[in-house]
């Protein structure tokens, strides 16, 4: 009696066999390319549903603004005080100013003004002197003319009277305003002026 064995397959070619392991490697390479898209669909997915989520749950904070301080008025104590720019006050400061040079000026401005009195002392040169019967003269020039001074008449702009007379200068009293606003005396020169300097003037 004969046994039946296992069955026997058939002997491949070589070509045969690298064709059959080809087959097996691309279908391998399928298997796990399709893996791989699926895996990434659903990342994308996952990603996209945690951005929204973020999305939703984020709300900008604005800080809220201060309330406004409480505006206390303040009464104005001086109400009962002069303004400083009210008439009344200017009123005040004028009578003020006209009684101080009341003193030194009382005299000069009832007088009548001597022609001098019309030129500054920068415009005036003292270009020599003479004597009359005892009498000591300035000559001084202004604007090319020549003028004759005595002790107590008047030039320049502020009040000045000639005060003395030598022969190398004229000394006058002038009367001013100090910064306080006051109506002072003080005293002022003309100086000798050499031939050149006469020139240059």
């Amino acid at each position: 009696m004969t046994v039946p064995g296992p069955p026997v397959s058939p002997q491949l070619s070589p070509r045969a066999a690298r064709c059959q392991a080809l087959r097996g490697l691309v279908l391998l390479w399928l298997v796990v390319g399709s893996g791989l898209i699926t895996g990434c669909d659903s990342g994308d997915q996952e990603l996209q549903a945690w951005m929204e989520q973020q999305r939703r749950e984020v709300r900008p904070r604005v800080q809220p603004l201060a309330a406004p301080k409480k505006f206390d008025p303040v009464p104005y104590a001086n109400a009962q005080q002069i303004d400083p720019f009210s008439s009344q006050k200017l009123t005040v400061a004028i009578k003020q100013e006209s009684r101080q040079p009341s003193s030194l000026l009382a005299a000069e401005m009832n007088r009548r003004k001597e022609p001098l009195e019309a030129f500054s002392l920068d415009m005036m040169a003292m270009v020599g002197s003479v004597s009359q019967a005892g009498v000591p003269f300035a000559l001084l020039k202004v604007d090319n003319l020549l003028y004759r001074v005595k002790p107590g008449d008047y030039v320049g702009q502020n009040f000045g009277r000639v005060a003395r007379i030598t022969e190398t200068e004229v000394v006058l009293r002038e009367i001013v305003q100090d910064s306080a606003g006051e109506w002072i005396e003080r005293s002022a020169s003309l100086q000798l002026q050499e031939r050149g300097q006469e020139r240059a003037r």
